[in-house]
């Protein structure tokens, strides 16, 4: 009989433990569970503030396009600058930023020079070598030829890879497709957390080798042969409390420097925008990212998407 009980009471001992287990493997995956949701939840609001924060951007530009076809001096009316100045806004206890660069102020890649585009890899920190690499090897990229610079890659080096390809021969349709081309690398192209990737700065859209030196981020100003760091501060400066009329305007700014600048710049805006809207939540830490690229037309009422990205892997 003792031994009977014994075995009854190891039994039951075992049936609690094998118990006790399940219970906190069903209370750890319902932690776990919440956890997963909450989160899902946060970011879903997340994203739902970059899409209002997008929006928002749209409708800024729509007043900003009614002004200027109505010729309305633009300063005073509160209008949305689009140099990539940040503008925020709240819903309920979260909140949006917005950035609004116009397309004439990047370096499109099928129109700019080769003297351009290579001062704006050196400032993002390319090494001078690899940066004469990156920028013939574009330039065959796109020419209609096989003859290739004397840094540059044609299809005799494109076939050679593991993976062969050739060379397009055209201009690009795609700033991703800056990939292909012998030199490049994502870190160059996309950047981190510490350094913007040269993409931020390139454009397919202006259709124009000259920079609105309105919309111009710093970036882009001090790739302008001639530009000095002082300068571009300078010219945002100015322009954050005035819109430039003219090339002639900055004299006063550039002083002699001018003349070598002035061949590589306009103040010409264009119809076409790329808005980064980042929605936040409180004090929660990381924020959601949306990218859109569009065509503004006030007179007509549209807007055309262009390029849209969501989530988008651009840094704050």
């Amino acid at each position: 009989m003792t031994s009977k009980k014994g075995i009854a009471l190891l039994m039951v001992l075992w049936v609690l433990t094998i118990l006790m287990v399940i219970a906190m493997s069903f209370s750890f995956m319902t932690r776990t569970e919440m956890f997963a949701t909450l989160s899902f939840k946060s970011g879903i609001e997340k994203k739902f503030l970059a899409e209002a924060g997008l929006e928002r951007g749209i409708m800024e530009l729509y007043y900003r396009d009614i002004y200027r076809h109505q010729t309305v001096e633009l300063e005073g009316l509160g209008v949305w600058k689009t140099d990539g100045t940040p503008y925020q806004g709240e819903v309920g206890d979260g909140f949006y930023v917005v950035r609004i660069v116009d397309e004439s102020g990047k370096v499109d890649i099928n129109t700019a020079s080769e003297l351009l585009l290579k001062n704006l890899l050196v400032n993002a920190g390319v090494d001078v070598d690899d940066a004469d690499i990156i920028v013939d090897s574009v330039m065959d990229w796109k020419d209609e030829d096989d003859l290739h610079r004397l840094h540059g890659a044609e299809n005799d080096y494109y076939s050679s890879l593991p993976n062969p390809y050739k060379a397009k021969n055209a201009d690009f349709d795609t700033l991703e497709e800056l990939l292909l081309v012998k030199g490049m690398t994502p870190e160059v192209l996309y950047g981190n957390k510490e350094r913007k990737g040269i993409i931020e700065f390139l454009t397919l859209h202006s259709k124009a080798a000259l920079i609105n030196i309105n919309a111009a981020p710093k970036e882009v100003l001090a790739a302008l042969p001639g530009m000095s760091p002082e300068i571009a501060d300078s010219i945002i400066s100015y322009r954050e409390t005035k819109e430039i009329m003219g090339v002639q305007e900055l004299q006063g700014i550039i002083g002699d420097n001018l003349n070598a600048i002035e061949p590589y710049i306009s103040t010409e805006g264009t119809d076409t925008f790329t808005i980064d809207a980042y929605g936040s939540k409180g004090n929660e830490k990381g924020s959601y990212a949306v990218r859109a690229t569009v065509v503004i037309s006030a007179a007509e009422d549209t807007h055309k998407y262009l390029y849209y990205k969501s989530p988008s892997n651009i840094y704050q």
